[in-house]
This record gives C-alpha cells, sequence and structure tokens, in this order.
C-alpha cells in the first residue's frame, strides 16, 4: 500500500475513540510517570518474541501494577500499517458495489 493510504488511515484511527484495542494492533505503550518519566512496554517486540495475547496481556498488568502509584497517563503507539493492511481489503470488498 502507498504512503497516502496509510496517512489516510492514520486520520481515521485518530479521529476514533480507543476504549478497546486489539494487541496486534499496538506498537508500544508508553507510560508517563512522576518526576518527567516513562517507561515504554514494546508491544511488537514481545510479538516477536513469541507472546501471544494473552501473555502479553499479563506482561502489561505486571508493568501497570509495579508502576501504579507513580503513573499519570498512558500513551498508546498504534501500528497504522498493521491496521490498514487488515481492514482496507474489508472495506475495498464493502465498498466495491456502491
Amino acid at each position: 500500500m502507498s504512503p497516502e493510504v496509510f496517512e489516510k488511515w492514520e486520520h481515521i484511527v485518530n479521529d476514533v475513540e480507543k476504549t478497546k484495542i486489539p494487541v496486534e494492533f499496538i506498537k508500544k505503550l508508553i507510560l508517563k510517570l512522576n518526576r518527567r518519566r516513562q517507561r515504554t512496554i514494546n508491544i511488537q517486540t514481545l510479538i516477536k518474541q513469541g507472546f501471544d495475547a494473552e501473555g502479553i496481556e499479563e506482561a502489561i498488568t505486571r508493568k501497570l501494577h509495579e508502576y501504579d502509584d507513580d503513573i499519570l497517563g498512558i500513551e498508546f503507539i498504534l501500528d497504522i500499517e498493521g491496521i490498514a493492511h487488515v481492514v482496507q481489503p474489508e472495506t475495498d470488498k464493502m465498498l466495491k458495489n456502491l
């Protein structure tokens, strides 16, 4: 897919309210902590190491408990290309007869 397609998907994804995100669509979680610190959980690395969705969720939960008192916020870095590769073909199928 072209960079323009990914840019369009980035705009679409940024406009969607995110309450549940499949773990395979997350690149990283950045935990914003007290005293201007942060910790990164690299989800893509965990996937490459062979962790399944349940294992990744357990790792995230452990980190969240570890830093619980210091967490000010969490930033989700999404895998826009991965989302586009999954969703775009289905979108094309649905719209081709319109």
